[in-house]
């Protein structure tokens, strides 16, 4: 059967996705360290945020394969998936169903977890910037979710994730991590490629960047702001 080679992830989208992983690894050593490491757990935090943003935004103007459009799947489409009926030349060309939820689903808890983060109090060596404006009791709502539900949810949804990149690749034998290293997917019918050119990553850049300085001034609010 001929293949059709077809660029999927745009490198923005793949950046974004190494990028996260790393932060989220570094995120957790630093918070099983605690101490001075602590510092270095809420600088991370603010990277994530900038991360997810800048996600949010390239959702909705990054290349066709990354935008929210291409892998918002209704239910009518995601439960004959589940019972192996689903429609395998468009289901798998970027995020399958379930890959989608699992998308959604990571990129939610982690949004979660930087909000409760940025509002969370453990009264001894780390304060969020947000504490200041919330009351106690949203406080400890806060700390109490960032401490003791939030990164266990984060645990679940990752260790989800790998084994079920692991599954698609040992079990049904399909090429899950070199198309997000290359961007590039072997596919047996021809589909509209995303846009990956230099106007597209300059966009992507300026996007980036604005995240980044949206995130430096939510780290700046318990300095009084700008």
């Amino acid at each position: 059967m001929q293949q059709h080679t077809v660029r999927i992830w745009d490198l923005p989208t793949r950046l974004f996705h190494w990028s996260l992983a790393a932060a989220v690894v570094a995120l957790v050593v630093t918070a099983k360290l605690g101490g001075s490491a602590m510092q270095w757990h809420l600088r991370l935090g603010y990277v994530v945020l900038a991360l997810l943003a800048f996600r949010l935004l390239w959702g909705f103007v990054g290349g066709r394969w990354s935008r929210f459009a291409s892998f918002l799947y209704a239910p009518a489409r995601l439960l004959p998936y589940l019972r192996g009926r689903g429609q395998p030349q468009v289901d798998e060309v970027g995020h399958s169903p379930l890959g989608a939820l699992s998308v959604f689903a990571l990129l939610a808890a982690l949004a979660l977890q930087v909000a409760s983060g940025l509002a969370s109090d453990d009264e001894i060596s780390f304060t969020g910037p947000l504490a200041q404006y919330l009351s106690g009791l949203w406080v400890g709502r806060a700390t109490w979710y960032h401490a003791d539900v939030g990164q266990y949810l984060l645990y679940a949804l990752v260790g989800l994730h790998v084994l079920a990149i692991a599954f698609y690749a040992l079990v049904r034998r399909r090429a899950i991590v070199r198309p997000m290293l290359t961007g590039d997917k072997a596919l047996p019918q021809a589909v509209p490629p995303s846009r990956d050119d230099g106007a597209s990553r300059a966009r992507a850049a300026v996007l980036l960047a604005l995240c980044a300085l949206a995130a430096w001034w939510v780290s700046r609010l318990d300095a009084g702001g700008f």
